[in-house]
C-alpha cells in the first residue's frame, strides 16, 4: 500500500481562492472510497491518499484534470509526493500511532 500527498494549483484564476476546485477534486476521491480503492484525508495544505499505488497514479492523473475543466484555467500544477514502503502494509493512522508512542 503505498501513500501520496498532493496539491493541485490551478493557474490563472479569477480569485486567490482556490476551494471550489479543492472540493471538486475530494468529490472524485469519495467516489474512489466508497468504491473500496483508496482513503483519503483533505488537509488545510493538501489531501492525503492510501491504497494500491497504480490506483493512485489513476487518481491523480483524473484530479489534476479537475481545473481544466473550466474554461478560463489553462494551466495547473500538481505537486505529488509518494510514500511506497514494501515491507509492511501501513495505514496512514498507523504511521501517526507510530510517532505518538514517541510522545
Amino acid at each position: 500500500m503505498a501513500i501520496i500527498d498532493f496539491v493541485v494549483i490551478p493557474v490563472g484564476t479569477q480569485t486567490p481562492s482556490i476551494s471550489k476546485y479543492v472540493a471538486e477534486v475530494q468529490t472524485i476521491l469519495e467516489r474512489y472510497k466508497q468504491q473500496g480503492d483508496i482513503d483519503y484525508t483533505l488537509t488545510p495544505m493538501n489531501t492525503q491518499v492510501e491504497g494500491d499505488l497504480s490506483t493512485l497514479l489513476s487518481v491523480i492523473e483524473e484530479v489534476h484534470e479537475v481545473p481544466f475543466k473550466h474554461e478560463d484555467i489553462n494551466r495547473v500544477s500538481t505537486n505529488i509526493r509518494i510514500d511506497d514502503r514494501r515491507d509492511k502494509q501501513r495505514k496512514m493512522i498507523e504511521k501517526i500511532d507510530s510517532v505518538n508512542k514517541h510522545l
